[in-house]
């Protein structure tokens, strides 16, 4: 197994995080710090089949080695079985992910382990849009995605539980080390996602 995030705050509430493509990189090593000092346990499996992050520079690669070598469905039935192992260790288990972590989190909504799901930019949820997650899920769209109608598959994702934000910018706008980077729309969603989090039943 590659290396992973693990930071324990002896807290009853469990977050797990999913990465991009790119893996674990700064942006989600920073985001987990985050977290973790907001007094949550986090775990960030590595679903990449190396300890190397890809560079952002190496964004078709880092796309089709994900595609090829992990894949949506196997993705999630690894963060399945790393929940399942955990989840008499916390009351609470939240789920979030960025990108292709977004739909993989999406996928797992159906556990009855997980409590709440926050996607950022999950713009492959496109492709899974008739699945209906059991808990509550928020998830944050930037205005613009090169590859899909944004508006359409907000349209297409009017399901019971899920809350949709979207914001300005483009994808990727809630990390720091990208280009894309929009501190506004990182930080409206950032406090989104904390009033989410401690007003979930």
């Amino acid at each position: 197994m590659h290396k992973m995030i693990k930071i324990g705050e002896k807290s009853d509430t469990l977050i797990l995080v999913i990465h991009e493509i790119y893996g674990i990189n700064r942006h989600i090593h920073t985001f987990c710090e985050l977290l973790s000092s907001q007094s949550f346990d986090v775990i960030c499996p590595n679903l990449l089949n190396q300890d190397l992050a890809y560079d952002y520079s190496q964004e078709e690669l880092a796309y089709r080695n994900f595609m090829e070598n992990v894949g949506f469905v196997a993705a999630a039935k690894n963060i399945k079985s790393i929940l399942s192992e955990v989840k008499n260790d916390y009351e609470k288990i939240y789920i979030v992910g960025f990108s292709v972590g977004a739909t993989v989190a999406w996928l797992c909504g159906k556990e009855n382990y997980v409590d709440g799901i926050v996607g950022y930019y999950g713009s492959r949820i496109r492709n899974y849009a008739e699945l209906t997650p059991q808990c509550p899920t928020i998830l944050f769209f930037p205005r613009e995605e090169r590859s899909f109608n944004v508006d359409e598959l907000i349209s297409s994702l009017n399901h019971k539980n899920v809350e949709i934000h979207k914001l300005y910018g483009k994808h990727g706008f809630s990390d720091p080390y990208s280009p894309n980077y929009y501190a506004e729309s990182a930080q409206k969603a950032f406090s989104r996602m904390q009033n989410f989090l401690r007003n979930l039943p």
